[in-house]
């Protein structure tokens, strides 16, 4: 989430920072209000504890003179004097004090009243608090939606050309060499899914190791193996809770949700901890299943299979100092890149408007590749500088080498890459006259040496 002091200074600046995301629904008059009168709530109970301890010392006052008083009484009754005088003063005393304690009393009951509002004004802020989108950073371009995002020339290997066969598709070219079964698929667990099989399954499992070793062994990150199911906080660390909440699948009866991406669990790797500067940056990659409920409709967009409720993706993820995250998210665009030359498959960037930069991300880039049968760019990697919006969610922090308090970390990340588009672009871009498909070098080692799927 962003800082609330932000709210509070500049609410105006706000607004019109998250007007250029195109988001309607921020409800920042709605925090604006509950979070002033949480503040009056805070005053009103100072006021009323500094009344009621007022009121506390004015009993002890009453009741040292009334212990006073009850002493001299017994001390003139034992020397025979009139006791009256002293006993009406007692009395006067004893209902004095019985009146500030009745006042104490209504004052303590006023202040739970208030505590007990304060609670609920306090949960109903750290709630609208959720809604509120990462604001754009200033170098962000301005535009309202991803048609005036920036794609920019062409990188890696230059762009396939077929002058002896028409190229196929990958729904055509796949189930005719047996590696891809859409029938099955839809037959195990209906529409959007599929199958991969023989030397589908294993070019898959080849590119996810690949991509693993290359991230280890090259770009030096440290892999994780994370659960694939997580409790619902740490979706709310992450930001995809409750914005994103019909996306998600869960458990019926515990409080597990299926992550969507490795980034969910990586961000909350070290929730309500506090790291020190020395450690920055920490360089993490994942690969798992992701799972997303998604509605989609028919037509070309979502043919074959770009698009699936299952998928698998490798992640990287960065914890670093705010100084330092812009400098890490052109590394993590190059590290995706990288594995884009690696498996000779022609990609480009594409530099996000505020418009489609998403909730949680403050600046983002994609990084889309060539498939030469549907003739698409299709995204395999957006790669996100989230700044201090999931460190504040997850509580995460560090300990500046130069003292000083806590401050948040900034967060990025980036696929590295998500399967199965990078699929479709290595059996569409390598495919051969006799409807083999080639298997890129560096992949072949994991294949058992083979350099062709038939």
């Amino acid at each position: 989430m962003i800082d609330i002091n932000l709210i509070r200074e500049k609410p105006e600046w706000v607004k019109e920072q998250i007007a250029r995301l195109g988001d309607e629904k921020a409800p920042l008059d709605d925090i604006l209000a509950a979070d002033q009168r949480r503040r009056e709530i805070i005053q009103e109970v100072e006021e009323l504890r500094r009344q009621r301890n007022e009121s506390s010392k004015q009993i002890g006052r009453w009741m040292g003179s009334i212990k006073k008083l009850e002493a001299d009484i017994k001390q003139a009754a034992a020397g025979g004097q009139p006791t009256q005088p002293l006993q009406t003063q007692l009395n006067s005393l004893q209902f004095n004090a019985d009146e500030s304690k009745e006042e104490t009393r209504v004052l303590g009951d006023q202040i739970t009243v208030l505590e007990n509002e304060l609670r609920i004004v306090e949960e109903k802020v750290a709630e609208l608090m959720l809604w509120v989108p990462n604001l754009p950073h200033e170098s962000v371009p301005v535009g309202p939606d991803d048609s005036h995002n920036i794609a920019y020339p062409p990188q890696g290997a230059p762009l396939p050309h077929f002058t002896d066969f028409e190229p196929q598709a990958h729904w055509d070219l796949g189930p005719a060499l047996g590696i891809l079964d859409f029938e099955r698929g839809v037959k195990l667990s209906g529409s959007r899914f599929y199958i991969l099989k023989a030397g589908g399954a294993r070019l898959q499992r080849a590119v996810i190791q690949f991509m693993l070793d290359y991230h280890v062994n090259t770009h030096g990150y440290t892999e994780i193996y994370p659960p694939f199911m997580v409790r619902s906080a740490m979706f709310v660390g992450a930001g995809q809770l409750p914005k994103f909440a019909d996306n998600i699948y869960r458990d019926a009866e515990e409080d597990f949700m299926w992550l969507g991406t490795a980034e969910i669990a990586l961000t909350n790797l070290h929730r309500d901890e506090i790291l020190d500067e020395a450690q920055l940056p920490l360089n993490y990659v994942a690969y798992t299943p992701c799972f997303r409920r998604e509605k989609m409709s028919a037509g070309r967009d979502v043919r074959g299979i770009k698009r699936g409720h299952q998928f698998d993706k490798v992640e990287m993820y960065k914890f670093t100092t705010p100084e330092t995250s812009y400098e890490h998210l052109d590394i993590l665009v190059k590290h995706a890149t990288d594995i884009c030359e690696a498996l000779e498959i022609p990609y480009r960037r594409i530099e996000m408007v505020t418009g489609d930069l998403g909730f949680a991300a403050a600046k983002k880039y994609d990084v889309e590749v060539w498939a030469a049968g549907c003739q698409e760019w299709l995204e395999v990697s957006s790669a996100s500088n989230c700044e201090a919006f999931q460190a504040r969610r997850a509580n995460i922090r560090y300990r500046p080498a130069d003292g000083g308090r806590p401050r948040f970390v900034h967060t990025l990340n980036a696929s590295g890459l998500a399967l199965p588009r990078v699929m479709i672009a290595l059996m569409e871009n390598n495919q051969q006259a006799d409807g083999s498909i080639r298997i890129p070098e560096v992949l072949r080692p994991y294949m058992g040496g083979a350099e062709f799927i038939n």
